[in-house]
């Protein structure tokens, strides 16, 4: 999960503790000792305490961009050596790191009628002109099915700071664009009938909500691209909907009634055209209980139901990761429907505050109704399992799933592929460890997540791409990484 950067005064009291830094009084949840030796641990979580990606503490703040920034504005990537101790998984390339730069918060979308592949993450300290956001978004474009990429483009110049990159693209090959742009406009969002090489003007949401910001975009769209959803939060859960492609919105919808925080996180529209969103429920200040919960529309986005699906414990710690707070390590929910109507919930939760997070999946024939859950990630006792990812294939009962873990002491990247609509999956395949070699990354894995998620799509081929964010520590150096296959 994000920092905590609600502009709240209520949450100003737990803003420290969100982002890194604990309030007297209250002691970490698990005293686990670090697993890793990260370089530059003292300097980075002195700086901590500065902020980093901004929380705001009080509404009249939502004008500021986000204080500090991930990693060093000197920073590129040393590539030391190619590892000879470890081979890709079979099927799979080895791993190819986007740039040098400090790169974080990758998405991948691919083209289902083509062979574009189409990549947008949020880059630090390389701005595209004076005056414009840093970070700013970057997008780039494979036209060979992720083999080689275009030149990267930063496509979008306004505001001073723009993260949370959403990416998908319509059975026509249009592509639509959402992000967040400083609190206000906030999450906007943007559409290209050319591949990525113009796009719309911008439409943004903070001005039909109150109070007026957002933040943490989740994106949908139908195959033929004319329902689109854009669910965001400002603590509370809004659902903006359009039935023209993207053209025009809804009035957002609020769908929650309570006081916690919400981060949508996967969803799926299926073939009836009902909208299902997996959406995730913490506290103001991320300790105690998270719910992972469906949100459900059958009316086109304009009145909601929500079901509890689960509930998990308080997230584990992580002080000895600079930047790393209470919360960032909890519960991710995403969704995937197949060919033949199955949908499958993916989500990490823990079972006693504190404790390891366990990968958790279940199914469904009608959104409606879930299964027990099933463990399908590693057994182990200490284990933490984050950022899960969901993606179906063409074929009835192709389902893939990526997500990262830190079984092996350093967190690797990892991939299960199901056959039979998740009732069955095949052996995990580690996804990182055979490419190149940098300061923070070597074949036995890489330092931490760098960044709130990963990202995962199949082409028409079947062939999955895979794309994630690894670095020194929560608040960097790091990069994106990218491979492919089945």
């Amino acid at each position: 999960m994000p920092c905590l950067r609600v502009p709240s005064a209520a949450a100003a009291v737990i803003l420290l503790a969100a982002c890194g830094t604990s309030p007297e009084g209250i002691e970490p949840a698990r005293a686990r000792a670090p697993a890793l030796s990260v370089p530059g641990a003292a300097a980075a979580q002195a700086g901590t305490a500065a902020g980093t990606r901004g929380p705001v503490a009080a509404a009249t703040d939502a004008e500021r961009p986000f204080e500090g920034a991930r990693g060093s504005p000197d920073y590129r990537a040393r590539v030391v050596a190619t590892p000879l101790s470890s081979s890709p998984a079979p099927g799979w390339e080895p791993e190819r790191l986007w740039s040098s730069r400090v790169d974080w918060e990758p998405v991948v979308a691919v083209d289902p009628s083509s062979n574009a592949v189409y990549q947008l993450a949020a880059r630090y300290y390389a701005s595209p002109c004076p005056g414009c956001p840093d970070p700013s978004l970057v997008f780039r474009r494979s036209e060979d099915g992720g083999r080689t990429w275009q030149a990267d483009e930063f496509p979008f110049r306004g505001g001073r700071t723009q993260v949370d990159a959403q990416l998908r693209v319509s059975s026509d090959g249009t592509l639509f664009a959402a992000w967040l742009q400083d609190w206000r406009p906030g999450v906007s969002f943007a559409r290209s009938r050319d591949g990525g090489r113009s796009w719309s003007e911008p439409i943004s949401f903070a001005r039909e909500i109150e109070p007026h910001w957002s933040d943490h975009p989740l994106l949908l769209v139908s195959p033929d691209g004319r329902t689109v959803v854009l669910a965001f939060n400002n603590g509370h859960s809004w659902i903006a909907t359009s039935h023209d492609g993207g053209r025009t919105f809804g009035r957002p919808v609020r769908t929650d009634r309570d006081e916690r925080y919400w981060f949508h996180t996967g969803g799926v529209i299926d073939g009836r055209g009902e909208i299902f969103i997996a959406a995730v429920d913490y506290s103001q200040s991320y300790r105690g209980p998270a719910h992972v919960n469906i949100l459900r529309s059958s009316d086109g986005g304009v009145t909601w139901r929500a079901r509890r699906v689960d509930t998990a414990a308080e997230a584990p710690a992580c002080e000895w990761i600079p930047g790393c707070y209470v919360g960032f390590l909890g519960p991710r929910a995403d969704l995937a429907i197949d060919a033949d109507g199955t949908m499958l919930l993916v989500y990490n939760a823990g079972t006693r505050d504190g404790g390891p997070q366990g990968l958790w999946l279940r199914r469904s024939r009608d959104g409606r109704h879930w299964s027990r859950r099933r463990r399908v990630g590693a057994r182990g006792a200490d284990v933490d399992h984050a950022f899960p990812v969901l993606a179906a294939g063409a074929a009835a009962g192709d389902l893939r799933l990526a997500w990262q873990d830190d079984r092996r002491g350093r967190w690797n990247t990892w991939y299960r592929r199901s056959l039979d609509g998740g009732r069955h999956w095949g052996r995990v395949a580690r996804l990182s460890g055979s490419g190149p070699t940098t300061d923070y990354k070597d074949a036995r894995g890489y330092l931490f997540p760098y960044g709130d998620y990963l990202s995962i799509a199949v082409g028409p081929d079947g062939t999955a791409h895979v794309v994630w964010g690894a670095g020194e520590s929560f608040n960097g150096n790091g990069g994106v990484w990218y491979t492919r296959g089945r």
